[in-house]
């Protein structure tokens, strides 16, 4: 826990965000107890600009880090960092991903198929009914409903997703020790005892206006996809959706009356491309979710046995034809289609095009294939 610290430190001095921290560690070679204390020439040649500087010197000559860790500790609330193997797999990939997560609750493996449904707090029985409806099987399925505890479509799908025996996830805009709204200090109960409350503001953060934007990048950056049932032309449901975009992951959309304002924003993201949903299957076709119980079961069995390591080492991020693949494993193509059938039920690699396949985690330095 002695490193700890630094990290919780360091999540607490304005001005130093996502892309500061990394220079640092990359300049004290992960070492952030030499960054925390060192002398300002240091951390000019680190790259921090003057006011981050006098930022960090404040902070670190006014922070008790022990009485922080206390704290945390006390509270029962799990610390992830970037360091920790814990960290969620699917928000490390994205650009800015929180250096510290405060997470009250518990994490799951199960968690990886996400979906985030996000839309107007002042949502209308339609919205209210079509969230239930898209929700509820697809969290009985085995899917992960992430939201961010707001009222209206937010609270309707965490409600949804734990009535149908799912599990949900809320990413707050303040410390997940500050239940906002408090309206749904009832729900953030439930959720915490059936998936999780997380936040990267340190505990004790009142909600803040400024809060809300940058904690939409995390609802996104958990999710396979995310679907805005209800929102209006200038929303946060809409800026969720662009993090989304952005991160390269899927956009749904509940199509809404072109009469009604508050269904503009799901209207124009349709019409910008993004997949109109009528139904569950709607999402389980598009983000491969069809065999989701069967994939599940897999990762009981979760390691890649040494042929399926062999083959994943020849997968990234970019589609690779099957026979591609059985070019560079030099290993028969029924074998290699058998072995790819296998590692899509283990999450380890899908389908991303006809006969296109890619990884889904990254491959350890040990299964990377020799020049």
């Amino acid at each position: 826990m002695a490193h700890l610290r630094y990290w919780l430190g360091f999540n607490m001095v304005p001005g130093i965000g996502p892309a500061r921290l990394r220079a640092l560690l990359d300049h004290f070679d992960g070492d952030l107890e030499s960054a925390w204390t060192a002398p300002e020439h240091e951390l000019r040649e680190a790259g921090l600009d003057r006011r981050s500087i006098q930022s960090l010197f404040s902070e670190r000559h006014t922070l008790d880090l022990d009485r922080e860790l206390r704290l945390v500790e006390a509270a029962d609330i799990s610390i992830f960092t970037w360091d920790d193997p814990g960290y969620p797999r699917l928000l490390r990939k994205i650009d800015s991903s929180p250096p510290v997560l405060y997470v009250r609750g518990c994490l799951d493996e199960a968690d990886e198929w996400a979906l985030a449904v996000v839309g107007t707090r002042r949502a209308s029985s339609y919205g209210r009914e079509a969230a239930r409806r898209l929700v509820t099987p697809l969290a009985q399925l085995g899917v992960t409903i992430v939201s961010g505890l707001a009222l209206g479509i937010d609270g309707e799908a965490h409600q949804a997703a734990l009535d149908a025996g799912g599990r949900t996830l809320a990413v707050l805009a303040c410390g997940v020790d500050v239940i906002y709204p408090p309206e749904h200090r009832r729900l953030a109960d439930r959720i915490q005892q059936h998936g999780a409350l997380l936040s990267e503001y340190p505990l004790g953060t009142s909600p803040d206006r400024k809060n809300f934007p940058p904690r939409n990048r995390i609802i996104s950056g958990l999710s396979r996809g995310v679907l805005v049932v209800e929102a209006a032309a200038k929303s946060g449901a809409l800026i969720t959706a662009g993090f989304a975009a952005e991160q390269g992951r899927d956009v749904f959309a509940v199509p809404g009356s072109i009469l009604t304002k508050r269904h503009l924003g799901t209207n124009m993201l349709i019409s910008n491309g993004a997949t109109p949903v009528l139904m569950p299957e709607d999402i389980v076709r598009e983000l491969q979710l069809g065999m989701l119980p069967q994939k599940q079961e897999a990762r009981q069995v979760i390691e890649a046995t040494e042929n399926e390591s062999r083959l994943l080492a020849w997968l990234s991020d970019e589609p690779l034809h099957i026979d591609e693949i059985g070019h560079l494993s030099g290993l028969p193509i029924s074998v290699v289609s058998s072995m790819l059938t296998v590692l899509e039920l283990k999450g380890l690699a899908r389908q991303a095009g006809k006969m296109l396949y890619v990884s889904t985690r990254e491959v350890g330095p040990e299964y990377r294939p020799r020049e």
